[in-house]
């Protein structure tokens, strides 16, 4: 997520960014379950994006805002070939198994421009910590609400960086794609401490319902 955002014409190693995407998936704390279960007794995530970091990614955002409609489409489509299972949090589309007909799908654009319209008022928060701090957390209380788990968030920032990179093209650089995840890890932390709260607050354990709930489904036979 030469150069007017870096100033470098430096060439990404395919083997390692392919590496720090992994990275930005696994190494989060919800790679435990007990990562997860503590999400609403840490203290508060720092923002650690230096202010050349939060100057490319608001430059990069400036070329992106262009055309966010079909990167929030991008951005689900490939986040439901890898990771099929979180269909299961999008009744409206859940059940539409033909990707090129899910494309089309209305509701799939819409919800794609709202995740769109969340990372554009995050990146116009980058100097404002407090307010971007409130907007991810009760972002992560709503998503409670949907039956949303945590472990999706990563999940949509890793498929974020991966469909921005061939619209940025020569403007996307290491530089650019570490402020990217470093904002991203902010923001998935940040709404996993919402969500645990809300969780918390409501005295259902729907986390562990949910896992139960997946380990009792059965593969579709063909």
């Amino acid at each position: 997520m030469g150069c007017a955002l870096s100033g470098s014409g430096v060439v990404q190693d395919p083997t390692a960014s392919e590496e720090k995407r992994c990275s930005l998936a696994e190494d989060g704390p919800d790679s435990g379950e007990e990562g997860q279960r503590q999400g609403d007794g840490k203290a508060p995530e720092a923002l650690l994006l230096s202010e050349a970091q939060k100057a490319l990614v608001q430059l990069s955002w400036e070329i992106l805002h262009k055309d966010i409609a079909r990167v929030g489409v991008i951005v689900f489509i490939r986040l439901f070939e890898t990771h099929p299972e979180c269909k299961d949090a999008f009744f409206l589309f859940r059940d539409i198994d033909d990707l090129q007909q899910l494309k089309m799908s209305r509701e799939l654009q819409a919800h794609g421009l709202r995740v769109m319209s969340f990372i554009e008022k995050s990146v116009a928060r980058l100097e404002q910590e407090e307010k971007l701090e409130q907007l991810a957390f009760e972002l992560g209380r709503s998503h409670f609400r949907y039956k949303a788990p945590p472990k999706y968030y990563e999940y949509v920032g890793t498929q974020f960086i991966q469909a921005v990179q061939p619209i940025l093209k020569e403007e996307w650089t290491p530089e650019v794609e570490k402020a990217w995840e470093t904002l991203f890890r902010y923001l998935v932390a940040t709404m996993r401490r919402g969500f645990y709260k809300e969780e918390k607050a409501s005295g259902v354990n729907l986390s562990l319902s949910l896992r139960r709930a997946g380990a009792d489904k059965t593969p579709n036979k063909i």
